[in-house]
């Protein structure tokens, strides 16, 4: 296990499909489908690529994670988006295999759901961080 340990469970190209939640939190508003891909850039970056369609909205954009540095579970993220956005976050690699991201009002949590298979679920929050909502429920299926 080296430097980039840590993260390559997430190394990859992986069909997205899964649920967008309205306001309620429960009603469905829109679907996802597309991909994720994880590559590493060195052994101290991860590049993510998002191309996914949200209902008929589509959505692309890239986020890099790291530095990974040995030993360290939470690394910075930077991800871009398509339409000029640019966000910084967190990730963090969890002891039981899976991964938490998390900034500015939203958060995920990713976990292995079987060989080749995670789950992704998101949530949001309106009020700073107090109460979080679901927001989105993703499978991941590795190619």
């Amino acid at each position: 296990m080296g430097t980039t340990a840590t993260f390559d469970a997430l190394i990859g190209t992986w069909d997205t499909k899964g649920d967008v939640y309205g306001d309620d939190a429960t009603t469905v508003v829109a679907t996802v489908v597309g991909t994720d891909a994880y590559e590493w850039l060195g052994t101290a970056f991860v590049v993510h690529r998002i191309d996914v369609h949200m209902g008929d909205e589509a959505v692309v954009g890239l986020e890099v994670i790291g530095p990974v540095r040995p030993g360290e579970r939470e690394v910075p993220t930077q991800a871009y988006d398509g339409g000029g956005e640019i966000q910084s976050s967190v990730a963090i690699a969890e002891p039981d295999g899976s991964y938490r991201f998390g900034a500015d009002g939203a958060r995920a949590h990713l976990r292995p759901a079987g060989p080749g298979v995670m789950t992704a679920d998101w949530e949001r929050s309106t009020d700073g961080g107090d109460t979080w909502y679901p927001w989105m429920h993703l499978t991941l299926t590795r190619r």
